[in-house]
């Protein structure tokens, strides 16, 4: 012991004083020129993460970094002494608070499941915020996505209007206390093979046999079998003479193209009064036609057009998905046959899809069997004779094709001029013109589409993430709602007031019913995210949760809440384990 610990003062706590004789404990005078305190000569100072190598002979180690925060000088810089002496450091109660694992406690002897309840913003990022800041519309889609979506789903479940009436007048006799009934108030069959709930899609009731030869009608049908919505085109009055026609359509169900619409069945029917022909095919809510889309704002006088010209870059991306379409279906052994601007669907911004594809197939099977490559040179001129047309702005423009070209030059750059030239030319002397050429020659415009599509499944993604974590927070205060306040529970200790899940209660009133100085209640949807969010991740944090009357008074951690919680739904649950 080194003979300087002889001298030292005694010992005394701060605070602490001593009564005894009702005296205290008179000051020791110290010698400030003299340290008579040395912590390195003590080693219980010492903390239990310093080498053994610290603890010797300090004045001959020149090593050491006299900066070092964590190993200090004996003594003050200013008074004498070697100023790379180190001693201890005082506040250094845990090697654990050096480190980064001061911030994780615990973690190497246990650790809580994967906890969903972050909000990660994906990208793109178009606001300039602070990383804390959240703004509302974060937790959701933007409103024109959602609007479109609300829109696209009112119309698949819109249905005819009906009307009420009693079962006298149905057929059921004359019963005084007859029933009222809801009938659809239409002349269409109730039910056509397993499909119902017929809803007409022609946004006129004109006959009209110019395209197909028969007058045809679309329907949006509802499948008994699988629920699903579906579109039915009916060719009125037409009588199959081969069998082997209408199986002519097993080829196109197997067509898989995105800018396609998908066949799925034909079959005839009379359940309209007449041999009809039907074909299902999906259905798009909320779909215009490219004639709709361009083509509708014309006036009496046809032959000039009045709304304004297609973009450019709209027009190069309905060519390239035209021709993406024509690829799969040349591909698979088929034509179009139906390349029309009213044939064509419009299903979202800029999105098109061929329609109508394989009527002809069925109406002409004997004329199909014979020149596929024929009817395939046809696509393409039916295509360039599509986009002639709703470049011009005007139906009636493949009247006079020269005008029409004179005015595709004006607007438009001269590639998209020679691509339709090229379609609408006579085959090349070498033989048919093939697609495959085509598509190499606007490959710059499909990789500008192909851009276009990834940025839209970017944002698209961007969108989804938003709506990521509501259904969470759904569950979440379903099961708050589903324990809280019970009639059937009142006279039980663990529900009643005095219960050991009151205090879930009083979270419910924390969470929704706040008020603020002037009693006027507080709508903070910021409020109500975080704390759902520290409920589901239990989090150590406190709440101090105020009972209506202010009487009580409970100061419990998210962590006790979210074990409350669990506790009260499973055995909620489990109805038996409470008899």
């Amino acid at each position: 012991m080194s003979p300087k610990v002889a001298n030292a003062a005694p010992f005394m706590p701060k605070g602490s004083t001593s009564v005894r004789n009702d005296t205290a404990t008179p000051p020791v005078s110290q010698d400030h020129h003299i340290p008579e305190w040395a912590p390195p000569e003590v080693p219980e100072f010492v903390p239990h993460t310093f080498d053994g190598m610290h603890m010797g002979d300090h004045t001959t180690n020149t090593s050491l970094n006299p900066y070092d925060p964590f190993v200090t000088s004996t003594t003050p810089l200013s008074s004498s002494g070697n100023p790379n002496q180190p001693h201890v450091n005082p506040y250094a109660q845990d090697s654990a608070s050096n480190s980064g694992t001061a911030f994780y406690q615990g973690q190497s002897n246990y650790a809580q499941p994967v906890q969903y309840h972050l909000y990660a913003p994906l990208g793109p990022h178009r606001e300039n915020l602070l990383a804390y800041q959240r703004t509302a519309h974060d937790f959701f889609i933007s409103d024109n996505l959602r609007e479109d979506l609300q829109r696209k789903a009112e119309a698949s479940l819109q249905t005819l209007p009906s009307k009420l009436i009693t079962s006298n007048q149905v057929g059921y006799g004359k019963d005084p206390n007859s029933e009222l009934m809801s009938v659809v108030d239409s002349t269409l069959p109730s039910q056509i093979d397993h499909f119902h709930s017929l809803v007409p899609l022609d946004t006129t009731n004109q006959k009209s046999a110019a395209f197909f030869e028969y007058p045809s009608w679309v329907y949006k049908v509802i499948s008994s079998k699988d629920g699903n919505t579906y579109a039915l085109r009916r060719l009125e009055g037409y009588r199959l003479t081969n069998e082997r026609a209408i199986r002519s359509i097993q080829a196109w169900k197997r067509v898989n193209n995105g800018n396609v619409v998908t066949i799925h069945d034909a079959f005839t029917t009379r359940a309209f009064g007449d041999s009809s022909l039907v074909f299902v095919t999906d259905y798009h809510p909320s779909s215009k036609t490219l004639a709709e889309q361009h083509l509708g704002s014309l006036s009496r006088f046809s032959t000039r057009p009045t709304g304004a010209y297609i973009p450019e870059q709209v027009l190069w991306s309905y060519m390239v998905q035209v021709a993406s379409a024509l690829k799969t279906i040349h591909g698979a052994g088929l034509a179009v046959r139906s390349i029309d601007a009213s044939k064509i669907l419009v299903t979202s911004k800029n999105r098109i899809r061929l329609n109508a594809c394989g009527v002809f197939d069925v109406l002409h099977y004997e004329r199909s069997q014979l020149g596929i490559p024929e009817l395939q040179q046809d696509d393409l001129t039916q295509f360039g004779r599509l986009i002639l047309s709703i470049s011009s702005n005007n139906p009636a423009a493949l009247h006079n094709i020269p005008k029409a070209m004179e005015l595709l030059s004006r607007h438009y750059t001269s590639h998209l001029k020679d691509c339709v030239v090229w379609l609408l030319g006579p085959s090349q002397p070498q033989g048919h013109k093939n697609l495959d050429n085509y598509i190499s020659a606007i490959s710059g415009h499909v990789i500008a589409v192909f851009d276009n599509t990834l940025h839209l499944d970017d944002q698209l993604n961007s969108e989804l993430s938003r709506e990521l974590e509501n259904a969470r927070l759904v569950r979440l205060m379903a099961k708050l709602n589903f324990i809280n306040e019970r009639p059937e529970f009142e006279h039980d200790r663990q529900w009643a007031e005095t219960g050991e899940r009151y205090f879930l209660k009083l979270f419910r009133d924390y969470v929704f019913h706040q008020v603020d100085a002037q009693g006027n209640p507080v709508i903070d949807l910021a409020h109500v995210l975080m704390c759902l969010n520290k409920l589901d991740a239990g989090i150590d944090e406190r709440v101090s949760l105020v009972s209506r009357d202010e009487q009580n008074l409970f100061i419990v951690s998210y962590k006790e809440l979210k074990r409350g919680l669990e506790a009260a739904f499973q055995d909620l649950s489990k109805p038996a384990r409470r008899i």
